[in-house]
């Protein structure tokens, strides 16, 4: 009785689906049975292990697919793009809306303690982990494609360097770098620019390594990177850069966070700030539970604000905004290249974590890359000056961004 059921049940499903999209998919039962959903060979193969794990299926969105993939519920086979495609198309033909607001338990309260467990969670997997698809400066933020055409080591020096140019870095400029990671920018500022610079993280992994690479370039007098939170930080500085860390701060935080920068800024100084935010007005969660899935499994207390919201908190935390660059298409194709390096490593990685965290990586990266491709987040760098400030001598044009 169950077997006949279950076959008419998902006969009706399949049926359903085809007549509202074509998907080069496969389901394939815990018995042997098959249903394509497209007259096309299958990109994607779904096995269904047992029957209570039909549901996933039959209610399909980004977050349930991509529970039951890294718990097991589901075996998925096939690229990780092809995945995340054919994943969001079953997810729009359910018919349920895309962008739900966030519940509230995923609007988190950021304390000192919350905050660097998060942090741990997320970065402190292994520097090996990291390296083994990252490139070989382990620059883990959107690259900068300057006609399209470069590899993903040298878009992310290009990405360092138009940074650095666009607040006018200059040799003997103290610079501190929020969220430094494993050094790379800070590294690059001073043996390119000149900079005497301090970075901040909140991973133990990043800082050891940091600290390695600098003394290894000789730098160890010139650039410091301390194990500590951005609220803690004390000084004075002529330039500041905080690249995709205020996603970690809080959507409520981030008036109080761009005044703690405002404080830190010397006279005439600059900061780029370079993040992640929503496309979506109301900062309502994104598409088919994307969101909801990555809070749980690989970023936990993270938060995306939209680029008003962005621009409102840096004018109440006593900043002036001078540029905005929209970088959306460029986090599209690094996040792509991530997830071919991620895949074409796939034996090494899997031998440096457990099997669960590899599957969270291996749609994480691919979902990033589908979600920045079509426009659900976005990539902003903002450069700003204390609000009221004469510039002093920053350039009248932009022109000095692009030499």
């Amino acid at each position: 009785m169950r077997t006949v059921f279950t076959e008419m049940t998902l006969n009706a499903w399949s049926t359903g689906v085809r007549g509202k999209v074509s998907l080069p998919l496969r389901v394939e039962l815990w018995d042997g049975q098959y249903f394509d959903l497209s007259s096309e060979p299958p990109r994607v193969t779904i096995r269904v292990p047992k029957p209570s794990s039909l549901r996933y299926l039959l209610s399909p969105s980004l977050y349930n697919l991509g529970r039951a993939y890294v718990e097991g519920g589901l075996e998925i086979r096939g690229r990780a793009a092809d995945m995340i495609r054919i994943g969001s198309e079953l997810s729009a033909s359910s018919g349920k809306p895309a962008r739900r607001p966030n519940p509230l338990w995923q609007l988190s309260f950021h304390t000192r303690e919350r905050d660097a467990e998060a942090i741990r969670y997320h970065y402190d997997v292994s520097n090996d982990f990291y390296a083994a698809w990252l490139d070989p400066n382990m620059v883990y933020s959107c690259a900068y494609f300057e006609d399209g055409s470069e590899d993903l080591a040298t878009a992310q020096i290009k990405k360092i360097d138009h940074i650095l140019r666009k607040i006018d870095l200059r040799p003997g400029q103290t610079l501190l770098d929020i969220g430094c990671g494993w050094g790379a920018l800070a590294i690059r500022a001073a043996q390119a620019f000149g900079a005497r610079c301090v970075g901040i993280t909140l991973s133990e992994n990043q800082a050891r390594l940091a600290r390695e690479r600098i003394a290894q370039a000789g730098l160890a007098g010139q650039v410091d990177i301390h194990l500590q939170d951005y609220r803690d930080i004390e000084g004075k500085f002529d330039r500041i850069t905080s690249v995709g860390m205020f996603e970690h701060v809080g959507t409520q935080h981030l008036a109080a966070y761009f005044e703690k920068i405002s404080g830190l800024l010397a006279p005439g100084g600059l900061v780029m700030n370079h993040g992640i935010t929503t496309t979506d007005v109301a900062e309502r969660a994104t598409p088919y539970g994307g969101g909801a899935f990555i809070n749980q499994y690989v970023f936990p207390h993270g938060e995306l604000a939209h680029l008003s919201a962005v621009i409102k908190a840096m004018q109440q935390g006593g900043l002036e905004v001078r540029d905005v660059e929209n970088l959306r298409r460029h986090y599209a194709r690094t996040c792509a290249m991530w997830t071919e390096n991620f895949e074409s490593r796939a034996e090494e990685i899997s031998r440096l974590t457990d099997a669960k965290r590899f599957r969270i990586w291996h749609v994480y990266l691919a979902g990033c890359a589908y979600a920045f491709a079509h426009d659900w987040i976005s990539l902003y760098q903002v450069v700003c000056g204390k609000a009221g400030e004469d510039p002093g001598q920053i350039p009248w044009s932009r022109k000095y961004m692009y030499h």
